[in-house]
């Protein structure tokens, strides 16, 4: 029998629904050294923007259970060493390019959006979860009126489909959802990171230099496969789920929720191989259970 594995997100087709998550791949050159990243339906390469970010001061990185905080900071060389370096590098492989874009204000992001709209890669991924300066630091994903916004100022630019990286830090997901969606979003993506603390009782300090950080990895992926579940009720747009992935059984929980992708994170740093055994893992229970398209378990749960 011939499994199909092909997903649609806004009339780009991926191989197989398994792709990374922003942040813990960088732009796939430490991974390739481990697996051929055609392999991946698509690489989700670390957040750029308009100029190099420093990030956050150390120590920036924290373990907790089932998971880990992190206050990076969105550390990254600015879009043009990424166009120059990143973009060659990864069409060696055949893969798609989705570019996470970060900023501080709206026309950061469109500046980005802009530079990108010539180049050989496949899909934005808006990172909505930046501290907005214009409005006090509050993220543009945590009031429905600036996601629309964003999205609708980032759609003018861009010539690739846009996906919108929504927050999870909200009281209601889909709301947030139907903002992306009436400002222009293509696609959803979901879950960023949930805002987390950690204390060192030896040193009586934080654990981060920054106080705060995202929690990721497993711990998260109940909230996160809830959220996936409620976008996917709120909204008409292919959705991207993420959120403590670490294999095929993981994703599936996902997909039935109704993603019709899934993006590995955190498990990357603890396994180099977790996404591609992810697809794999996804292809395996598609041969068990005799399911010939995987379209078919996308939303199946209701």
């Amino acid at each position: 029998m011939e499994y199909k594995t092909i997903v649609n997100l806004a009339g780009v087709e991926l191989k197989n629904p398994v792709m990374t998550a922003s942040g813990t791949f960088g732009s796939g050159a430490e991974y390739s050294e481990f697996y051929d990243l055609g392999a991946l339906g698509a690489v989700v390469t670390k957040g750029v923007a308009n100029v190099p970010w420093p990030g956050n001061p150390t120590p920036r990185i924290a373990e907790t259970a089932s998971g880990m905080l992190n206050a990076i900071g969105l550390q990254n060389p600015g879009i043009d060493v990424f166009i120059q370096r990143d973009i060659p590098f990864l069409r060696q492989f055949d893969t798609r390019i989705i570019v996470n874009v970060c900023g501080k204000t709206i026309s950061d992001y469109c500046e980005v959006v802009e530079k990108l709209s010539d180049q050989p890669v496949d899909l934005l991924e808006i990172n909505v979860s930046c501290p907005n300066v214009k409005e006090g630091g509050i993220a543009f994903g945590q009031k429905p009126e600036a996601l629309e916004k964003v999205t609708r100022e980032v759609k003018k630019y861009a010539k690739q489909p846009v996906i919108m990286k929504l927050s999870p830090n909200v009281t209601d997901i889909g709301e947030m959802a139907r903002a992306a969606e009436s400002g222009g979003a293509d696609v959803l993506s979901l879950i960023n990171t949930l805002t987390g603390m950690k204390i060192d009782i030896h040193r009586r300090t934080f654990a981060i230099a920054n106080q705060t950080g995202g929690l990721s990895g497993p711990a998260v992926k109940p909230v996160a496969v809830r959220m996936v579940y409620q976008a996917a009720q709120a909204v008409s747009l292919p959705i991207i789920g993420m959120g403590g992935i670490c294999n095929g059984e993981d994703a599936l929980e996902f997909i039935l929720a109704g993603a019709a992708a899934v993006s590995v994170g955190t498990a990357n740093f603890a396994n180099p191989y977790a996404a591609k055994e992810t697809a794999e893992g996804i292809r395996a229970y598609m041969e068990q259970y005799h399911v010939e398209d995987i379209n078919d378990l996308i939303g199946a749960v209701h």
